[in-house]
């Protein structure tokens, strides 16, 4: 993999790397459905970080072009006084997703992670059972469970979602008939596990 350009192929593992800390049998199954080896997968996000950290490295936004190509979509995107532009990409990895960097006025990225494909329907979200590993991203479980709170992520492109929701079934029921408060961890947008709050 040295010397070689780093393709689309090579993005995908770096997204897989940094999910592997939550779901490594998802990683694996991932990496052979690539057909690329763990050595490979760790190869390509050394190299991901190395362009992010040269001296003279460009752009985040300028990176992903020269990886990604041209995004597959361009829109605008007002948030409060301001007029963004999201740039979306295909994952073959995760077909009915898109690989969304926001940018800023100035061009800087805002935000990067996974949304659902534009016209693709997202999965039925309506108790914390739904919410299975790989299968929603932050903007799905914060409109399903509103009003969801942001929290801190534990990482670099992972944040956390706090909500309400009763217990799955076969709980043992809260004797008050509370909601309970469960934490959601996404990375790169991505859900990864959810937790009860305790």
């Amino acid at each position: 993999m040295p010397g070689t350009p780093f393709t689309s192929l090579h993005f995908q593992l770096v997204l897989l790397r940094r999910m592997a800390d939550f779901h490594p049998e998802l990683v694996d199954e991932a990496r052979h459905t690539l057909g690329v080896s763990l050595a490979e997968m760790r190869e390509a996000n050394r190299r991901w970080q190395a362009m992010a950290r040269a001296p003279r490295a460009r752009g985040a936004a300028a990176r992903y072009r020269s990886v990604l190509g041209e995004p597959e979509s361009r829109t605008k995107r007002r948030i409060g006084d301001l007029e963004c532009e999201a740039l979306l990409w295909p994952v073959p990895l995760w077909p009915t997703l898109r690989f969304e960097a926001l940018l800023a006025p100035n061009g800087a990225v805002w935000n990067e992670w996974l949304v659902r494909a534009p016209g693709v329907p997202g999965p039925r979200l309506h108790t914390v059972e739904d919410l299975r590993p790989w299968s929603c991203t932050v903007d799905e479980v914060a409109r399903a469970f509103a009003p969801a709170r942001p929290k801190e992520g534990t990482a670099p492109t992972r944040w956390r979602l706090e909500f309400t929701a009763p217990a799955p079934a076969g709980a043992v029921p809260d004797p008050t008939g509370q909601r309970r408060r469960w934490l959601a961890d996404f990375t790169w947008g991505l859900l990864q596990r959810v937790d009860e709050v305790g």
